[in-house]
Parts: C-alpha cells; structure tokens; sequence
C-alpha cells in the first residue's frame, strides 16, 4: 500500500485555477439563486400584511427571510474567499501560508481551496488567549 504524505508534489497552478474557476462559479450561481429568492420574499411580503406569525401553511415569513438572508452572507463571503484565493495565484502567493510564509500543504488547499494559512497557524488564530 501507498501512503502519499504532505512531501508529494505541489499541485499545478492550472489545477488550482480551474478548481477555483469552477467553485467561483458555484458561488456566483449560489449568490444569484439566494439573491432573487429573497428579494422574491420581499416583493410578496410587501404585498401582505405584517402577522406572518399566524400562517398555517408553513414557517413564518420572517423565518424564511432570515435564512435566505443568511444563505446570501453565506455565498457572498464564499465568493469574497475565492475571488481572494484567485487574486494570491495570479499575484503567485497562492498555496504559502499568509502567516509563516510556509506551502499550505496539498491537502489543505484540496479541501479548502481558498485557504491562507496552514493548519498550524489557522488553529494558533483560533485558540482562546492567543496573542
């Protein structure tokens, strides 16, 4: 059996391009689907009333509004992300830890494109009474 360790080769940066060429994309569609099915809410809540609370047909409006608000933060952060990720492979710092200078290991960029730390330093941010 094969073990491949963190020492494997670097991907491409045609690989990394077109991995977050295609979640670019998937972000903006997600942004643009959210996006108008909110405003889609908007536009029929302004034609009822305002006791949504009572509705027996489903959840309140209120409810779906705040969840079609939070999917589109969501998506626009994801898209935010991205774009910045594909900004550093242009600017050639992408895949080198913005923190340590280190390779962001394979692994971490494959399951999280848009990284920009290593794991070390992202848990060192994340630690209670870190300085």
């Amino acid at each position: 059996m094969h073990v491949t360790h963190e020492m494997e080769e670097p991907d491409g940066a045609a690989t990394h391009a077109a991995r977050l060429a295609s979640l670019r994309a998937e972000a903006v569609d997600r942004v643009t689907a959210t996006s108008a099915a909110l405003r889609a809410l908007v536009e029929d809540r302004s034609s009822l009333n305002d006791d949504d609370e009572h509705d027996p047909d489903g959840a309140p409006l209120s409810a779906e509004w705040s969840r079609l608000a939070g999917q589109v933060d969501a998506a626009q952060s994801e898209l935010q992300q991205i774009e910045a990720a594909l900004l550093r492979l242009d600017e050639g710092r992408y895949g080198v830890c913005s923190t340590c200078g280190q390779r962001i290991p394979n692994i971490r960029l494959r399951v999280r494109p848009f990284a920009e730390q290593c794991v070390s330093c992202a848990e060192q941010r994340r630690r209670p009474g870190r300085q």
